[in-house]
């Protein structure tokens, strides 16, 4: 039996509603953060394969962005959750008292140092950035830039192109 143009008009109209208060029904997650974009995928994935019912609206900027964007809303707070941003922009919303403790299952597998001193922290670490110093050796040995030996010869740069420390003995002699 065939069906008529207006029954598959109404089969067709009806599957829609239904996947629209399907997908109405999926609870949204605002989260902030200043992860890379290409970080997010990971995480969705690894969110969405626990937890398939819930929706990631990713809001990504800078930490500063973030925090700022966190402080301005403390009245009225948007996010439900933040994600990837300092430890310093933590703190600073810890001691606004916008931060609820957690303490997720595996907490004292996250080194202390790592995470909030107090118990539930307020916010734990997921990596860790360092930063670095470089030295250039071939551009300093084109200027005749010692290469600087210790964090105090790295204070004070102009002294050390104006007078690098192997020609200070003899300029301290005139």
């Amino acid at each position: 039996m065939r069906l008529s143009k207006v029954a598959k008009f109404l089969a067709l109209s009806g599957l829609i509603a239904f996947a629209g208060i399907a997908s109405a029904e999926k609870t949204q997650l605002l989260v902030y953060t200043a992860l890379e974009t290409d970080q997010l995928k990971a995480y969705q994935e690894g969110f969405n394969a626990v937890n398939p019912d819930i929706e990631i609206k990713w809001v990504r900027d800078s930490t500063g962005v973030i925090t700022a964007k966190l402080l301005a809303e403390k009245a009225n707070p948007q996010a439900d959750a933040v994600m990837g941003v300092a430890a310093s922009s933590l703190a600073l919303l810890d001691k606004q008292g916008m931060l609820i403790p957690y303490a997720p299952l595996n907490i004292d597998a996250i080194m202390s140092q790592y995470r909030d001193k107090k118990t539930p922290p307020a916010w734990f670490g997921m990596d860790v950035w360092g930063a670095t110093v470089c030295f250039n050796t071939v551009e300093a040995q084109k200027k005749n830039i010692p290469k600087p030996e210790s964090w105090q010869d790295l204070t004070n740069p102009l002294a050390n192109i104006l007078h690098p420390p192997s020609l200070r003995k003899i300029s301290s002699k005139k």
